[in-house]
């Protein structure tokens, strides 16, 4: 294959390629995600058979060798001087090497893909003679305080896991095919690498977080257990999973200060408009093609979904008056007003965020809010002197939330590496053995199912959930800056990161606008000045009282 000569030679060869790849791959993009859409919102096959064929075409497009080895040729020749093509290539380069496999493996994969994404969001658990959504399993675990009854409730909470093993291990064995017929040591690895991480510094990062959150968790644990065992009437040794009020302990127990008295009778969609208006964001037309409430058939999780890289944006709940459903609404749309802000003027390939983890901490950042005394004050209308007193509590469970959410992160890193080193092992019992060592919770006696499998993500966002403790991570460095530095507050002044502009105009300017321009490295530094730092995260838990 010749590649020009000259920079100016490369540089044209290559804006033309990208025309070309962009003319094809952009309305094929459109309807997939359309497919996708509907798929969630109504359940029927119809749509899911649909969105099953267009992934297939994307993917097999990438898939072919010619326009990869010409991409190759163009990096190795120079590529081009032109920053934003320079980028554009390297990202290309990583997706059509991710796709080098015969296309009968992807249309195997996609099919499993789309099975266990369609069981998933149909699944509703069988409990006391009938189906019963997520919430209601939320809501038992968070109030009933019959012992049998929480663990019948867990124990359907779980079913789905049964239902999806097989298939789940089957499309893991796939997927490592494919990643060592591309020279890569297994599928984790290989998403990894090509998605601009590390894997040796990104387990270094999780070990650090482990060390440097286990003092805490310890106290928050030992505290936790000692309310739970006076509440059913239990020793501590004989707490179990059911115990915790969330189905995975992904979620800290309801804090000493109830706020979900304050969410009944309001309409979170709201009181989420008026916070973003009041930070510089206008969601009123993303509000407009959201599908917020529950229906029959619909996917019971909640996530944002860029249609079309443009104003387009959708997001999805099943909401009900509480503060889990509050704080979801704030992380969705914060990923909404990521997607909203990217600058309309760059190239399509660059018109996504930097990263999945930068995207998660914008989501994150506004997600804490909904234990912030400020907050509730501002737009739940909590009275200020009854938010004054709870603050420190309020504080202490927003601690309290991250502590156990990091908790339970380091489960889900570690097991879903274990699974694609070696999905052949004993992994109904590797995955209580990471849960009693990093989450503290024993397991069920003599209990033998694939629990770890009843959790969505790792089938239908494979090796992802890394991203959610970076991307608290860089959270935490984004509301430092903004409070001592652009705000000017100083740690602990928090009613102007709740109600002034400039908070959206300095996360526009410094983090949305320039898309997938840099790096997510170079996008942190961007934002404020530094590299990813566990022990900003861990100072950060550790300062409160």
């Amino acid at each position: 294959m010749e590649i020009p000569g000259s920079a100016a030679g490369r540089q044209a060869r290559l804006a033309a390629f990208i025309d070309g790849l962009v003319a094809e791959l952009e309305p094929l993009h459109r309807r997939y995600n359309e497919s996708v859409w509907l798929a969630s919102v109504t359940g029927e096959s119809r749509y899911e058979q649909e969105g099953a064929a267009l992934d297939a075409r994307i993917r097999k497009m990438f898939a072919r060798p010619e326009p990869y080895a010409e991409l190759i040729a163009l990096r190795d020749a120079g590529g081009a001087p032109d920053p934003h093509l320079q980028r554009q290539l390297t990202l290309l380069v990583n997706d059509f090497r991710a796709h080098q496999i015969p296309p009968e493996m992807i249309e195997r994969m996609v099919r499993l893909e789309k099975s266990l994404e369609s069981r998933f969001n149909n699944f509703r658990a069988e409990f006391a003679g009938e189906r019963v959504t997520d919430n209601r399993i939320r809501q038992i675990l968070r109030d009933s305080d019959s012992g049998d009854e929480r663990r019948r409730a867990w124990e359907a909470s779980k079913q789905v896991g049964s239902e999806v093993a097989a298939d789940l291990l089957a499309l893991v064995r796939l997927r490592n095919e494919a990643a060592t017929t591309l020279g890569f040591r297994n599928y984790y690895s290989m998403m990894l690498e090509l998605d601009e991480l590390d894997e040796a510094e990104l387990f270094r990062l999780l070990e650090a977080l482990d060390i440097g959150t286990r003092p805490l968790f310890e106290r928050y644990k030992r505290e936790l257990d000692d309310r739970l065992a006076a509440r059913f009437g239990l020793a501590r040794e004989a707490l179990r999973p059911w115990h915790y009020g969330d189905p995975f302990f992904q979620e800290a127990p309801a804090a000493e200060f109830d706020l979900d008295r304050f969410f009944g009778g309001l309409r979170l969609e709201a009181l989420t408009e008026r916070f973003f208006a009041g930070v510089g964001f206008d969601i009123r037309d993303l509000l407009e093609r959201a599908d917020l409430y529950e229906k029959p058939g619909k996917s019971q999780h909640a996530f944002c979904l860029s249609m079309d890289r443009g104003d387009d944006i959708r997001v999805l709940c099943n909401l009900q008056p509480s503060e889990y459903w509050m704080a979801t609404m704030l992380h969705e749309y914060g990923h909404a007003v990521y997607d909203q802000q990217i600058d309309r003027a760059l190239p399509y390939l660059l018109r996504v965020p930097s990263h999945i983890l930068t995207t998660e901490a914008s989501a994150m950042l506004f997600g804490r809010l909904s234990r912030n005394a400020a907050w509730l004050t501002t737009y739940a209308g909590v009275p200020e002197a009854e938010a004054r007193a709870g603050e420190a509590v309020l504080r202490r469970a927003g601690r309290d939330q991250l502590l156990v959410q990091t908790r339970w992160e380091l489960v889900m890193c570690h097991m879903e590496r274990s699974l694609y080193r070696d999905p052949e092992q004993d992994l109904d019992t590797l995955w209580w053995d990471l849960v009693e060592r990093y989450q503290w919770i024993r397991r069920p006696d003599g209990r033998r199912a694939p629990d770890w499998a009843s959790k969505v993500h790792f089938s239908v966002a494979p090796v992802y959930y890394h991203n959610y403790m970076l991307g608290e991570m860089m959270a935490t460095q984004l509301q430092s800056h903004l409070l001592t530095r652009v705000l000017g507050q100083g740690s602990g002044g928090y009613r102007d990161l709740v109600s002034s502009p400039e908070v959206g105009a300095y996360l526009t300017r410094s983090l949305y606008r320039t898309g997938k321009t840099l790096d997510w490295r170079d996008t942190l530094r961007q934002a404020t000045g530094q590299s990813l730092s566990v022990e900003a995260f861990v100072e950060d838990l550790a300062g409160v009282d």
